[in-house]
This record gives structure tokens, C-alpha cells and sequence, in this order.
């Protein structure tokens, strides 16, 4: 298999319910190996190098590309829209930076106006009560690591000083970019949240909307 080419062992054990799908990969059954063809290169990085996607596998509008945006939110904001899947990074000139990104399941979603409160490299993973009152044996530590479901960043969303529990950030599973699969934190291919963490500094700004609004 190409990624047992590619990837260390780590990457291969089984998924944690949190913050993962729990749906067959496509063009997969459950007995195959549910990463085969999925990658097609290393991109270097620290401690990790970050498995490449191959994109002809997913749907190009997911694709990370500048486009027109018309919102009144500021340059420097980002904004999430449950609904179309994607995340835009607002750039001056009605122009903002889009990503495709995976979301909550019906249910978990979050919607609401944070900040970054911080930024992790390659961080830890714990699971919040919610999960572990819904999956009792979850483990309840992830080193940093290709298999841990927070990937290779992660922007913790804070209100008022708080941590909020809801995190944007890499996942090891990119079959579920555009999916409604999560446990409410929203998702990105791990090369994509490089990409905006090297981008947004900590204290930018988080609009997370569903039906055109993020007012609670």
C-alpha cells in the first residue's frame, strides 16, 4: 500500500471515535486498508513531516484557492460556514482566501463569534467530558503524532478568556473534508491548517455561522 510506503506505523493503528469519523473512507471497504491511495508524498515539517493528500480524490471546490467575498467582516477575520463546508480567511479588496473543511454532526455543531486564543504545533489531543460521557472507554491522552485527531495544528477558539473546547485544526482523515462528521471542532487538511495557522495570529477574530448566521 502506497502509505505504508510513505507514513511510520503510528498512522496506521485504529482512529479515536473523537474528533473522527466513524464512516468507511470511499472507495474503501472495511476490510481494506482505509488510507491506501489517499497520499502521494511528504511535505517537510517538525517533529513530523505531513502526509500530502492527492486531490484528484476529492472535490476541487474543496481545494484551497483566493476567491470574491463580500461579507463585512474584517481583513485578518476568519469565518466558518457550517453549511457550504468551508472556512474563508477575509484578505483586503472583497477577496479572501477559501478552504474546504469538515464539520460537526448533526447535533454537535457550535456556532457563535471567538477568538484564538492560542495556537498548537503537532498538539496533544484529551478528549472534553461530553465525549467521554457519549464513549466511556476513549482514551483519555493522545500524544502529538500522525495518528492524533487533531493533526499537525490546531487554533484553540477562546471567548472571554476562556477556552471554549472548540478547536480548528489538521485531521489524518481527509475523506471526511466536506463532511458533517465531527465532534463540533472543525477540520482541515493537515497541509491546509499550516497553511492558515502561519497566517492568522493569536487573537484573530472567529465567526462560525449556520443558516447565514453566527448570533446565538
Amino acid at each position: 500500500m502506497i502509505l505504508r510506503r510513505l507514513l511510520p506505523c503510528a498512522l496506521l493503528s485504529a482512529s479515536l471515535a473523537a474528533c473522527q469519523s466513524v464512516q468507511t473512507p470511499p472507495q474503501a471497504s472495511a476490510e481494506a486498508d482505509p488510507y491506501a491511495g489517499w497520499y502521494i508524498g511528504l511535505a517537510p515539517d517538525k517533529p513530523y513531516d505531513i502526509p500530502l493528500v492527492d486531490r484528484s480524490r476529492m472535490d476541487a471546490k474543496y481545494a484551497r484557492q483566493v476567491v470574491e467575498y463580500k461579507g463585512p467582516e474584517k481583513p485578518g477575520s476568519i469565518v466558518v460556514d457550517i453549511d457550504e463546508r468551508m472556512l474563508y480567511l477575509v484578505q483586503p479588496d472583497n477577496k479572501a482566501i477559501r478552504y474546504g473543511v469538515g464539520v460537526g454532526r448533526q447535533g454537535f455543531s457550535w456556532k457563535g463569534v471567538a477568538s484564538v486564543g492560542r495556537k498548537g504545533v503537532w498538539p496533544a489531543w484529551s478528549p472534553t467530558k461530553t465525549m467521554v460521557s457519549l464513549k466511556p472507554d476513549l482514551p483519555r491522552y493522545r500524544e502529538a503524532g500522525l495518528d492524533n485527531p487533531l493533526g499537525a495544528r490546531a487554533l484553540y477558539l477562546y471567548q472571554d478568556g476562556r477556552d471554549i473546547l472548540f478547536r480548528i485544526h489538521g485531521t489524518n482523515e481527509p475523506w471526511s473534508i466536506g463532511q458533517q462528521v465531527s465532534s463540533g471542532c472543525i477540520r482541515m487538511l493537515n497541509e491546509d491548517i499550516v497553511d492558515l495557522y502561519e497566517r492568522v495570529p493569536v487573537g484573530a477574530t472567529v465567526y462560525v455561522k449556520r443558516n447565514g448566521r453566527y448570533r446565538v
